[in-house]
C-alpha cells in the first residue's frame, strides 16, 4: 500500500513482529516536520496507520487513558495497541466463534466487553489477555452492547432475537430481559444505568425503565434502521446513527417539554452493506464523529452543525470511529481491514 503525504504506516501483520514492521517516514513527512507544521498531538506522525486485522473492522475505542486503543471485527480477534511510539500491537485476545460487531473498555479499562454474531457476550482482562466470562442468552446475533458509566458492573446489550438485556457482569445469566417488537441493534445506558436506550430496525430508539422492565417514550424521526447510539459527555443527550443517512441529537433528561429531537446532521452515507456504523462524541461536547460507507470520516461542530473535517484515507466503509480523551486524536476502523489514528486540530 502506497504511503500518503504526511503519513506514516505502522504496520503489524503479527503482534509479535510489530516492533519490526514500522515504516520509516517518507521524504515528505521529515520535510513537514523540518518545515514547523503546527503539531497537535504527541503521535509519531499526524496519521498513522495500523494493519494486521484479517477482515473488516466493525469496532474501535481509545482506552479511557487515551495510551491504548482497541479493535476487533469479522476476524474474531481482539487487538489491543499502544497510542504513541510505533503504534505497537502489544495483545491479541481470541475465543469469539463469529464476528465481533461492538467492544468498549469499562469505565477502569482493565476490561474489555465484546459481543458478537455468535449470539454470546464475553468481558476479557486486560492484565491477563484471558477471557474471564461468557455470557450467555441471547438466540441471535448480539449487534450491540455497552457498560454501565458510574463503574457499576452492569452491561447492557440487543440482538436479533428482539430482546435487549441486562446483565450483572459478575454473574453468568441475564439479569433482565426485555422484549422488542423488532430486531435490536443498538443499545447504551443513560448516565445513571437508571434506564437503557436502544434502537433498531423499526427506526424508533426507545427508552426503557429497567425497574419497571417497560418503555418510558419512544423518540421518533429517524426513517430508516438505527445503527449507533452514543451518550454525550454529560448523560444528558443521545447521539443517534440511522441508515437514513442523519445523524441526530436527542434531549433525554427527564420532564423535556415539546421535541426532543435538537439536532440533525448530515453528509455521511450508508449504502447497501447496510453495516452498523457507529459514531462518537468529543470528550467536551463540541464535536461528534461518524464513519460512513463512502470511505471519509466525518467530524462535525455540535453547535453550528457544520463538517469540520471529511477525512480521506481508508479504501472501505468506515465502520466505527473515536475521539481521544487525552489529545486531540480520533480513530477509526474500516471494512478496508485497517484502523487510521489522527491528529486534527485542538
Amino acid at each position: 500500500m502506497s504511503k500518503r503525504p504526511g503519513s506514516s504506516l505502522v504496520l503489524a501483520q503479527d503482534p509479535k513482529k510489530a516492533k519490526n514492521d514500522l515504516v520509516a517516514y517518507t521524504n515528505r513527512d521529515k520535510a513537514l516536520m523540518e518545515s514547523g507544521v503546527r503539531r497537535t498531538s504527541n503521535l509519531q506522525a499526524p496519521i498513522m496507520l495500523l494493519e494486521g486485522h484479517q477482515g473488516e473492522i466493525f469496532t474501535t475505542e481509545f482506552h479511557p487513558n487515551g495510551e491504548m486503543l482497541l479493535s476487533s471485527g469479522y476476524d474474531r480477534q481482539i487487538y489491543i495497541w499502544n497510542v504513541y511510539g510505533d503504534c505497537e500491537n502489544i495483545l491479541a485476545m481470541s475465543g469469539h466463534t463469529g464476528a465481533v460487531l461492538e467492544a468498549h473498555f469499562n469505565t477502569e479499562g482493565s476490561q474489555v466487553f465484546t459481543c458478537s454474531t455468535d449470539k454470546t457476550l464475553a468481558i476479557w482482562d486486560i492484565g491477563t489477555g484471558q477471557r474471564s466470562r461468557r455470557l450467555k442468552g441471547h438466540t441471535n446475533f448480539v449487534n450491540s452492547l455497552h457498560g454501565a458509566r458510574r463503574g457499576q458492573q452492569m452491561l447492557c446489550s440487543g440482538s436479533d432475537d428482539r430482546t435487549v438485556r441486562i446483565w450483572d457482569a459478575r454473574k453468568k445469566l441475564s439479569a433482565h430481559t426485555m422484549e422488542a417488537p423488532y430486531q435490536v441493534t443498538a443499545v447504551t445506558f443513560n448516565d445513571t444505568a437508571e434506564q437503557v436506550i436502544s434502537g433498531g430496525i423499526d427506526n424508533d430508539i426507545k427508552v426503557w425503565d429497567i425497574r419497571k422492565q417497560q418503555v418510558l417514550h419512544s423518540l421518533k424521526g429517524h426513517t430508516d434502521t438505527i445503527t449507533a447510539m452514543s451518550l454525550s459527555p454529560d448523560g444528558s443527550y443521545i447521539l443517534s446513527n440511522s441508515m437514513d443517512n442523519t445523524l441526530r441529537i436527542w434531549d433525554i433528561r427527564p420532564y423535556v417539554p415539546g421535541e426532543r429531537c435538537v439536532k440533525i446532521f448530515q453528509g455521511h452515507q450508508h449504502n447497501f452493506e447496510k453495516n452498523l456504523l457507529r459514531c462518537a462524541w468529543s470528550p467536551d461536547g463540541s464535536k461528534i464523529s461518524s464513519g460512513s460507507a463512502d470511505r471519509y470520516v466525518y467530524i462535525w461542530d455540535t453547535t453550528s452543525r457544520r463538517i469540520l473535517y471529511k477525512l480521506p484515507g481508508h479504501n472501505g466503509s468506515v465502520n466505527d470511529v473515536d475521539f481521544s480523551s487525552k489529545e486531540p486524536l480520533i480513530v477509526s476502523g474500516s471494512s478496508d481491514k485497517t484502523l487510521y489514528l489522527g491528529e486534527i486540530e485542538d
